[in-house]
């Protein structure tokens, strides 16, 4: 790695780093704003323990996607899904985004993050199908966990990422469990709710 190599590496680094302070719209079990580095943190951990409930997926790539799937979050920090009904699509913003973001890395890695960014979105293949599922299946399970405001809308989580989360037929149960979870936290139970597959 040549010295400009370095210094553009260190530089987009850098400036990743916004992630660990862009704040989404979940809570925390302690009652913290979630950021977007703790979501991705803990995607990348789901993706790693359901492994062997997805055969034939390439793991290595999942987590890769998982990695720089909210990279440009650091840009201009979260949308909440609920404000994006009815609202032009997010991703020509994010690809524009992301690209200013990894400009200063080396070509290798730059190419590299914006392919996989573009997979993820496309959702075309298996390994991006299972990624986008696993995103939409993390973020409800934060807001079960979540010690949530009291007017938290646990009601949109009943259909939020369905059409993702139905590509993926080996993450059904899970989706039920958190389904379900979400119907109870609806009905007032509380963060420290246990969260089972069979009641």
């Amino acid at each position: 790695m040549t010295p400009a190599e370095l210094d553009g590496t260190l530089a987009f680094l850098r400036a990743a780093e916004a992630l660990k302070s862009t704040t989404r719209s979940a809570w925390t079990a302690s009652g913290t704003p979630e950021s977007t580095a703790a979501h991705t943190w803990r995607l990348c951990l789901m993706a790693m323990v359901l492994a062997d409930a997805l055969p034939g997926v390439d793991q290595a790539r999942v987590l890769r996607m998982l990695v720089v799937h909210d990279l440009a979050e650091a840009v201009s920090g979260d949308i909440p899904a609920p404000a994006q009904v009815g609202a032009p699509p997010k991703g020509d913003r994010e690809r524009h985004e992301l690209t200013a973001l990894v400009a200063p890395l080396p070509p290798g890695p730059r190419q590299e993050i914006l392919a996989l960014w573009e997979e993820y979105e496309a959702a075309a293949t298996r390994e991006a199908q299972v990624a986008k599922a696993l995103d939409k299946l993390e973020t409800i399970l934060q807001h079960v966990q979540g010690a949530n405001p009291p007017d938290f809308d646990y009601a949109f989580n009943l259909g939020y990422g369905v059409a993702h989360t139905d590509r993926v037929p080996e993450l059904k149960a899970l989706r039920a469990v958190l389904d379900a979870a979400t119907r109870a936290r609806a009905d007032g139970a509380s963060a420290d709710y246990q969260i089972r597959s069979t009641p």
